[in-house]
């Protein structure tokens, strides 16, 4: 079954790439416009369904999530990519119709500034709600903007690098205080001490080669440098954000996140078994399981795992939504937390 599934998402995709690469030969190669008839509107018509319609369809089949908003937006984006794809002599029968995607994208990106607009307007409000909420500041704070504001992906986008910025810069003076009700993952393992050597490296990199490739291409340059500066404000964010953001358990749910790379919340009556055979947690994860296990230099098993009854929605980087049926955790103090477990879920 999970190999037809496979096999019918990989379907998709090479359909859609068959109809992108086809119709970019078609216009953009020698052979192509070879094969084009005198009169090219039935062709052209052809192209801009097959990028406006089909392509869209297909896009969305293969990442699984068929519904009328995206559908929408990538119908748009579709008649801007024909007006780039497409010679301007063949598609000067049907300029009207290609128009119609740059006002709708244009009406999108206004939306959109709005949106930050909003944002930035409630952030004053939004911080004050956060500082006074008794979760942990990745769950509040996203929560908080979700309430104010609204869930929009560009506003998660923000929302995560705006978390990025204040852990890796505003938390050194501040220590971590760990309460009874939550427990690490990160203390029995290399995870910050591989971060910092992971630091350390791209500094290396960035002093010796931006000076030698500064010679060669100016824009190459500040272009590795401005990647480098991100990569380590991201890592020293994440080592910050794992050390402030324990797993947290509280009456009805648990709070798990791993720095900044991933969170999830967790039901007590999601839960539909608690594993801990040692067997069974070596073996390989699967594909519907999501892991909370600090990275070490050797390598390591989670002590517990948890099966959903269904799917539960985690949030990864840039705010990124993914359902996972399975939990796979490995905590430092693993009694207490079995203990900590066992009368939650058996309530």
């Amino acid at each position: 079954m999970i190999l037809k599934k496979d096999s019918t998402h990989m379907m998709w995709l090479i359909l859609l790439l068959l109809v992108l690469t086809s119709n970019f030969v078609l216009y953009r190669s020698s052979f192509g416009v070879s094969l084009l008839p005198d009169n090219t509107n039935g062709v052209v018509l052809g192209s801009i369904i097959d990028l406006t319609i089909v392509a869209p369809v297909l896009f969305l089949a293969w990442k699984r999530k068929l519904s009328w908003k995206p559908l929408i937006v990538m119908m748009a984006g579709g008649l801007v990519a024909a007006r780039f794809m497409i010679p301007v002599e063949y598609l000067a029968p049907f300029k009207t119709i290609t128009w119609a995607g740059f006002a709708i994208e244009g009406a999108l990106v206004l939306l959109e500034l709005l949106l930050l607009v909003t944002f930035f307007k409630y952030l004053p409000e939004i911080i004050r709600t956060v500082k006074n909420s008794s979760l942990p500041l990745l769950f509040s704070f996203s929560h908080t903007v979700g309430e104010k504001v609204t869930k929009h992906p560009i506003i998660q986008v923000i929302c995560s690098e705006m978390l990025m910025v204040y852990y890796a810069l505003g938390m050194w003076r501040k220590k971590p205080q760990y309460e009874a009700n939550t427990f690490t993952l990160h203390k029995k393992s290399s995870l910050i001490a591989f971060q910092v050597m992971m630091i350390h490296a791209i500094m290396i990199e960035t002093i010796g080669i931006h000076w030698w490739l500064h010679e060669k291409s100016l824009i190459l340059s500040i272009i590795l440098l401005v990647i480098n500066i991100y990569s380590v404000i991201l890592f020293l964010g994440d080592i910050q954000a794992v050390r402030f953001n324990p797993l947290q358990m509280e009456h009805d749910r648990m709070y798990v996140s791993l720095g900044l790379m991933k969170r999830m919340e967790i039901r007590w009556d999601d839960i539909e078994e608690v594993i801990e055979d040692r067997d069974r947690l070596e073996q390989k994860l699967s594909k519907n399981t999501i892991d909370f296990i600090a990275r070490d230099f050797e390598e390591v098993y989670p002590n517990i795992m948890l099966k959903l009854k269904r799917p539960v929605e985690a949030t990864l980087l840039m705010g990124v939504k993914k359902e996972y049926e399975q939990v796979a955790i490995r905590v430092d103090n693993l009694e207490g937390f079995k203990e900590a477990l066992r009368q939650k879920v058996s309530k």
